[in-house]
């Protein structure tokens, strides 16, 4: 299959970017990895009147860290996420993540803007931001506004970014230093989208949890935090009955589809194993109780 006719664009600037955006009246779309946009272009399940090539604006690609937070430029590449010293360092969970995105030729051209921009409640990007409670900076011709994770992801495929705005950076707040995580992931063949996947991070000492944050991928329309899970561990620390507790919880705060890669209770039993797997090597990395593996039964 080919792509249908389309005019394109390949501005230097943001301001510019956003004047195409705004001549087209809701009619291009923009041009980041293109790991998403061209499969949907070649089987015309898109038909922009324009393509808005983001690749030659260099001030959208870099990470910086400072007051606290990690910035990356929306079109910061996923394979220099993945091997970025200040991700490794401030945010470990992130570059964890990464390393379950598609294959290498999809994370050297993927950006994590795209990713996010895209909004698959089964990628793993999502999933990370909402866990870390990040946030995204749009800019269009009315300005620039920051959107929460819970903000930005409406349903599937679908944000509350304007047809004229364009997501320009990417804020995490840096994972305290000797917090525990862990990004945990089922998929039919490595490279595939999530059936399902769970990001966790943990805050604590020995038994006692200061912080708990869990989020899932591939169960709903968005990624689903899972605050009922998060208040056991915090209210009764990391024994294992809590992390039992915890991952039961889990399964039933999600309300994941039927679909031809798995049912919904397929998915919901696959939160409650994740969610306990997370849990125990998020545990484990900062020195918590050693725990036995969670039963896949049941």
């Amino acid at each position: 299959m080919k792509p249908p006719k389309f005019d394109y664009h390949a501005p230097p600037t943001v301001d510019e970017a956003i004047a195409l955006l705004t001549r087209y009246g809701g009619e291009a779309k923009l041009l980041a990895g293109g790991q998403s946009l061209v499969p949907l272009l070649n089987f015309r399940l898109s038909r922009p009147a324009a393509l808005v090539d983001l690749n030659r604006i260099p001030s959208l690609a870099y990470v910086r860290e400072a007051d606290g937070y990690v910035r990356l430029g929306a079109m910061t590449r996923q394979r220099t996420i993945e091997f970025s010293p200040v991700v490794r360092r401030r945010l470990p969970l992130l570059a964890e993540a990464t390393a379950f995105v598609g294959h290498l030729p999809i994370r050297t051209r993927g950006t994590i803007g795209g990713s996010l921009a895209h909004a698959d409640p089964a990628a793993e990007y999502p999933t990370t931001l909402t866990a870390l409670g990040g946030e995204v900076v749009v800019r269009g011709p009315r300005g620039e506004r920051t959107l929460q994770a819970g903000d930005l992801f409406q349903s599937y495929l679908a944000t509350a970014l304007g047809a004229d705005e364009i997501l320009i950076e990417i804020r995490f707040p840096a994972m305290p230093d000797g917090a525990g995580f862990a990004f945990e992931e089922f998929s039919r063949r490595h490279g595939d989208f999530a059936i399902v996947g769970i990001a966790a991070m943990i805050i604590g000492q020995g038994l006692s949890c200061t912080a708990a944050r869990l989020a899932t991928a591939g169960v709903g329309p968005s990624p689903v935090r899972l605050r009922g899970a998060e208040e056991i561990l915090e209210r009764e620390g990391l024994t294992e009955a809590a992390i039992e507790a915890a991952a039961r919880r889990a399964a039933t705060l999600v309300d994941p589809p039927s679909d031809i890669h798995a049912s919904a209770d397929y998915r919901r039993n696959l939160t409650r194993v994740l969610t306990g797997r997370a849990l125990r090597r998020a545990i484990a990395r900062i020195g918590g109780p050693e725990c036995p593996t969670l039963s896949s039964s049941g």
